[in-house]
C-alpha cells in the first residue's frame, strides 16, 4: 500500500502543474477565438478568475504529493477506543 501512496504522490505532483498549463493554454486560445472588443475583455477575465481559483488547488495537490511521495502518510494515528 506504501508504494501506491508513493506512486500516487508522483501523479499528484506532475498533474499539479499539468492542469495549471492545461487552463493556461485553454484560456489564450479562447481569449483569442473571442470577438474583439468586450467580449474578449469578458472572456480574458472569465479565465482570469478560473486561473486565480485553481492555482492554489494546484499548489495543494504539488503539496500532498509531495507528502505522500516522501511517506508522510506511511504511519497514520490509531485510535483509541
Amino acid at each position: 500500500m506504501n508504494k501506491l501512496k508513493k506512486m500516487l504522490g508522483l501523479c499528484w505532483m506532475i498533474l499539479g502543474p499539468a492542469a495549471i498549463l492545461f487552463l493556461f493554454i485553454q484560456a489564450v486560445e479562447k481569449t483569442k477565438l473571442a470577438e474583439p472588443g468586450v467580449a474578449q475583455t469578458n472572456t480574458a477575465l472569465q479565465w482570469g478568475i478560473i486561473l486565480f481559483i485553481f492555482i492554489p488547488i494546484s499548489a495543494g495537490l504539488v503539496i500532498f504529493g509531495y507528502y505522500a511521495l516522501t511517506g508522510a502518510y506511511e504511519q497514520l494515528p490509531e485510535e483509541d477506543l
